[in-house]
């Protein structure tokens, strides 16, 4: 565990992915921010558990929107995004504490005796994770009245659009038909439906929520967006990325000519709790 003062020891300087994440990913809609606020209204001090965190969006939405969360404990396996994690929440700490935990989600153990989480928090990343495992883990660090929350908004590759399609067409003509994912080769979805997962874990009484959204991209944005994906790092290109990356300039330019770069996304939020927990 680390607070505030002592911060995640990377190996060396950020690598390219957090970086970029920390700068072009989109963040948390503030309908989103509000709803999972009020899970916390009724907890005096609560805290917040945060897993598959990347660089911090949730924790650095919800500070200052629920100024009476005691404590947050952020778990990503990579120590990269953690560190971006840590310069970003630290002036909205205020020194409150804080983990930074670099383990898989299904290995976070509570950092002292006695914790308990209020809300547990999944953006964007529980499609990478052993559910079931996270979810029994969950199930021992949780207060019982606890929120589960999993959420998410898909990506530009699932995104219809022409200029999506576009791109993604280009992406594949160099990277072949499947989508990958990073070095661990072709992505294959997670298997099973979330709500499926909850259904079947101690947090099994379950609301759905969506709130669409448009979103407005630049050209250079989504480059730099691309480059925190698992299916357009640049890696993955090799010495081809950049020639890539020019090729993707232009085609995202060509059709920014055309009205602009539009993305209409719906962020969904699935809110788990236990039988009898509060509504």
């Amino acid at each position: 565990m680390t607070t505030p003062s002592q911060k995640p020891k990377g190996l060396g300087l950020f690598t390219s992915a957090a970086a970029d994440y920390a700068r072009h990913r989109p963040g948390i809609p503030a309908e989103v921010v509000s709803l999972l606020a009020s899970t916390m209204r009724d907890a005096g001090r609560p805290a917040l558990l945060d897993l598959g965190s990347g660089t911090g969006q949730v924790p650095a939405a919800l500070l200052p929107a629920v100024p009476q969360i005691a404590r947050v404990d952020l778990v990503d396996p990579d120590q990269d995004m953690l560190r971006q994690a840590s310069a970003a929440l630290e002036p909205l700490l205020d020194g409150r504490p804080a983990g930074f935990h670099p383990v898989a989600a299904e290995d976070f153990t509570a950092p002292f005796d006695g914790y308990r989480a209020n809300l547990v928090t999944c953006a964007r990343s529980f499609h990478w994770m052993d559910r079931p495992a996270v979810l029994a883990m969950a199930d021992h660090v949780t207060a019982p009245g606890a929120a589960v929350s999993v959420m998410g908004d898909g990506s530009l590759w699932t995104c219809r659009a022409e200029w999506t399609a576009a791109l993604k067409n280009l992406i594949q003509s160099y990277l072949g038909e499947q989508r990958r994912a990073g070095t661990n080769g072709v992505y294959a979805g997670p298997g099973s439906r979330f709500e499926d997962d909850l259904a079947r874990s101690p947090f099994h009484q379950v609301t759905e929520h969506h709130f669409p959204l448009r979103r407005v991209w630049t050209p250079e944005k989504v480059v730099g967006y691309l480059r925190s994906t698992s299916f357009a790092r640049p890696d993955l290109f090799g010495d081809r990325h950049d020639r890539f990356e020019a090729d993707a300039l232009r085609l995202l330019e060509r059709h920014s000519e055309r009205g602009g770069l539009i993305e209409d996304a719906m962020f969904t939020v699935l809110l788990a709790r236990r039988p009898g927990g509060a509504a």
